[in-house]
């Protein structure tokens, strides 16, 4: 009886185990909030873009342009001008999630050429109807969401002036706006 007592429990340990490793290796990343309206639909997680008709990346977190420039690479906010024709909401976007992807730039240059003028060939975030990219300023649809979380009617039904973000409870004061309840 207490051999099976003992492997029951040496059985159950282990399973702890395995349930505790597998938990610590799940790694969840999400950056939707982050990520340019040009950006392709689809991922949840963007570390990089490589964009095959310029030869450039877009580092997402910093949102850093990333381009060979004389032999070095250069991180700035905005394109160089030999590129400012260049339609990032046309062109097309290949998603890398690797650290330091442009020290692989003479593979990807290779591997992504065919990417190289289909133009349009990709949903961009601004176009797609999924509401988690509502999130994303640029996408026609972020001004809706933001203003239902932020806007404060006076008793006329008009948006109020101001940060307030209270519930009106339908009193004015003295200069016609509605009071609310709570903190200011």
């Amino acid at each position: 009886m207490k051999k099976i007592i003992i492997c029951t429990a040496i059985f159950l340990f282990a399973a702890l185990l395995k349930t505790a490793e597998a938990q610590l290796r799940i790694n969840v990343n999400v950056n939707i909030g982050v990520q340019p309206s040009w950006g392709p639909r689809g991922y949840d997680y963007v570390e990089y873009y490589y964009l095959p008709d310029i030869e450039t990346y877009y580092y997402v977190p910093r949102r850093q342009y990333v381009y060979l420039n004389n032999g070095q690479w250069l991180f700035t906010t905005a394109l160089p001008a030999r590129y400012r024709a260049y339609n990032l909401y046309t062109g097309y976007k290949v998603v890398i999630n690797e650290p330091r992807p442009y020290l692989l730039f003479s593979t990807h240059k290779v591997k992504y050429v065919k990417y190289k003028g289909n133009n349009g060939r990709q949903v961009i975030i601004r176009n797609s109807n999924d509401p988690k990219y509502f999130v994303i300023k640029g996408h026609p649809k972020y001004k809706a969401v933001a203003k239902s979380k932020t806007v404060v009617h006076s008793k006329n039904n008009a948006p109020a002036s101001g940060k307030n973000t209270a519930k009106a409870t339908g009193k004015s004061n003295s200069n016609g706006n509605a009071k609310s309840k709570g903190k200011q």
